[in-house]
């Protein structure tokens, strides 16, 4: 490779030279590592505020109001000392450019005019480990090792916030259900618009506002329907973000039995009407299994008005099951009904999927038949990993709580497969995770919006997600598209339920407190350990097994299956949900991670970053020897990719962000089968569908990575 200068190149044209090979049409890999040490030289030393001392530093950040000063005064001040000497002692450097960008740009505490950095990554993870063991010394330690090691990373708003003084929430994820009327609507835009001012993402369920033409006050061709609702959302949204830093996004949900639904899925056609257009909302679909039914046998489906559901069967139309009662509500002449091809409404969305890739799906009867907890799940979160059981709140006029219901948050963080396989003790990991998203839960009081505080109280819902998954299996030299990454992924999954069921049932003991509705669950009947018990969940090929034999990882038996569910039967389980597998945007580079449990994008990815123009990012663990590995989701497929969510899906009790990657020669076709692929592998979201796109014809240049992405 042709040596390159440092003092002669800029951070950003080192960075760029991952996106041309060098003469021997090898990647430059020294060429990244060389940017993120200039990022250093050239510019974050160069704009770090200096001081003498840490004593001089915090006493700056606490009387400046940038930190918390509660969070440090639940510490001695040699603890404090000893924790933020133990953390610059591991000499952590970020091994990829990208990593040092994103954290330097979207997470470390800066001056008021955001021109200079008060805080090193070293000083955000004492921050987060403090703020989240909240005075357990030996806690605060174990969080602040896990972090800074790469084996646990919060979830971006707790990476962000944890510690500061003017903050946004610590939680990831909101999701609002709407009942059918004004004060319920009127009180889920002020909802959202409070959530979304701090920060979070936000989902909202439409499904049980009456569709377009049916009767107010009994006279009939009243109602606007779902989208003028969703307008009002789409401008509080956009409102909401001009208020905060990290800006929340908001998505809608609807059945796909509503009469509204073609019209909702409409808003995302690019040449829709602008009248209806909706741009800045995500789209999500609910759809149960007698749709797919339908389609196979090309019948009609029929689309249910949510306002005679309700007034026949006395309860919101989302908390219908329409598979089971789809034939007596056909039947039934008091329910006013229209009819859709039904091969017709999953061409629609593919069609649309193809467009934007949305809207995203959630298979609703395969998430409630997976579902330990009792309830119905009719909705999912905005990247359609939240999979939990909402219950509704009725408002008096001037829109206070005569009944306050459950709605839904839950915070996340995500472990990185490949540093906790190497450490050989996952069960610590875990542990030490779930008690850190526990911290988060129990910290958390969104006391502007009364139903999310009720759910988060009686829930403590919490959502460990995992990622590098691809990074991992390709170093140890396993094709992602392989039998054996499928066991491997069904292996690990088995083992990190059992020690989140096993943490959490821990912290019941200790705060001898369960969740509410613990005793109507299939953990109090013992029910949900009966695939545990009847079967072991260990390594079978030599291949899997001497991945976990490596670093002596050990794995749970069908006996100690048996005695966790003796234990959470008499004990019960602090969290109601306990695992939720997140896409890992920012947090998956800094921790040099590949995004999630799917495969890798590019092996060079391309990221767009505000003023600067393109960023590079290499796979983790890639070389120029171990290229094969590393084939991209485009060309693993749709099919392979399923396959290894749905061995993870088995033991994960939320759901998992899956996105869908294919080829530019792909048709709806093609997406349609892979969606009845996924629901028949009993997958229970699909997030985005992704199509690869190649550069314009005679705009290719020679040698250049971003053509072929």
């Amino acid at each position: 490779m042709t040596p390159i200068s440092p003092t002669k190149l800029d951070f950003h044209a080192l960075n760029a030279m991952l996106n041309l090979p060098d003469d021997k049409g090898q990647i430059q890999f020294d060429a990244d590592r060389m940017a993120a040490r200039q990022y250093f030289l050239q510019h974050v030393n160069q704009n770090t505020v200096f001081f003498h001392s840490l004593e001089e530093k915090l006493d700056y950040l606490r009387t400046e109001n940038f930190y918390e000063a509660e969070v440090l005064d639940a510490y001695s001040p040699s603890f404090v000392e000893a924790i933020f000497k133990a953390a610059f002692a591991k000499k952590f450097r970020f091994p990829t450019f990208l990593g040092a960008y994103k954290y330097y740009t979207a997470y470390t505490l800066k001056t008021r005019d955001g021109k200079r950095y008060l805080e090193r990554f070293e000083d955000r993870v004492v921050m987060v480990a403090l703020a989240l063991a909240r005075g357990d010394e030996k806690l605060a330690m174990r969080l602040m090792e896990e972090i800074i090691a790469g084996r646990f990373q919060p979830a971006t708003p707790t990476f962000l916030n944890a510690g500061k003084r003017q903050r946004g929430e610590l939680v990831s994820c909101f999701l609002l259900r709407l009942e059918d009327d004004m004060e319920s609507i009127g009180r889920g835009i002020n909802s959202a618009l409070q959530l979304s001012k701090r920060g979070g993402g936000v989902a909202l369920l439409l499904s049980n506002l009456r569709e377009l033409g049916a009767p107010i006050k009994g006279i009939e061709n009243q109602s606007s329907g779902v989208i003028p609702v969703m307008k009002l959302l789409e401008d509080g949204f956009s409102y909401a973000n001009q208020l905060g830093a990290r800006q929340g996004a908001g998505a809608v949900y609807l059945n796909a039995h509503h009469p509204d639904i073609m019209r909702f899925l409409d808003t995302k056609r690019e040449n829709a009407d602008e009248k209806i257009r909706i741009k800045t909302l995500s789209l999500g679909v609910v759809i149960p299994d007698i749709t797919f039914e339908l389609a196979k046998r090309n019948d009609d489906m029929y689309l249910f008005s949510p306002y005679d559901v309700e007034r026949v069967y006395g309860k919101p139309f989302a908390d219908i099951s329409v598979t089971e009662h789809y034939k007596a509500m056909v039947d039934d002449p008091r329910i006013k009904k229209t009819k859709i091809k039904a091969r017709e409404f999953f061409q629609t969305i593919a069609e649309i999927q193809f467009e934007s890739g949305y809207p995203y799906i959630l298979f609703e009867d395969t998430a409630n038949r997976a579902n330990p907890i009792a309830g119905r799940i009719n909705m999912s979160n905005l990247c359609s990993e939240i999979l939990q059981v909402n219950t509704p709140s009725v408002l008096d006029e001037d829109l206070g709580y005569k009944v306050i219901g459950n709605d839904i948050s839950c915070n996340l963080g995500s472990l990185n497969i490949a540093t906790v396989m190497d450490s050989g003790k996952l069960g610590e990991s875990v542990e030490t995770a779930i008690r850190a998203l526990t911290a988060v839960s129990e910290m958390s009081a969104v006391n502007s919006v009364p139903s999310v505080r009720q759910g988060n109280d009686d829930s403590h819902a919490i959502g460990l997600g995992q990622m590098n998954l691809h990074g991992y299996l390709a170093r140890e030299q396993i094709h992602y598209d392989s039998p054996a990454a499928v066991e491997f992924t069904s292996v690990y999954f088995a083992a990190v339920a059992y020690h989140c069921l096993r943490a959490s049932c821990l912290v019941a003991q200790e705060k001898k407190q369960r969740f509410v509705g613990f005793d109507q669950s299939k953990y109090a009947t013992g029910e949900y350990f009966d695939k545990y018990i009847t079967r072991d969940w260990l390594p079978t090929s030599e291949t899997v097994r001497a991945l976990f034999e490596k670093n002596a990882m050990a794995l749970p038996s069908r006996a100690e299956w048996e005695q966790l569910k003796q234990d959470v039967m008499a004990h019960g389980l602090y969290n109601r949900n306990l695992q939720a597998i997140p896409p890992t945007g920012s947090i998956s580079y800094i921790n040099n991670s590949t995004s999630s449990i799917h495969p890798i994008a590019s092996r060079i990815e391309i990221r767009k970053e505000g003023k600067i123009g393109r960023v590079y990012y290499p796979a983790p663990f890639l070389n120029n020897e171990n290229m094969a590995y590393y084939r991209d989701a485009y060309e693993i497929g749709p099919n392979a990719i399923i396959d290894v969510y749905a061995a993870a899906t088995e033991h994960v009790d939320q759901g998992l962000s899956l996105t869908l990657f294919f080829p530019d020669t792909a048709t709806t076709r093609d997406i349609n089968r892979a969606q009845i692929y996924a629901w028949k592998k009993g997958v229970k979201t699909i997030y985005y569908i992704r199509l690869r796109q190649l550069a314009l014809e005679g705009t290719e240049v020679k040698a250049c990575v971003s053509c072929t992405l």
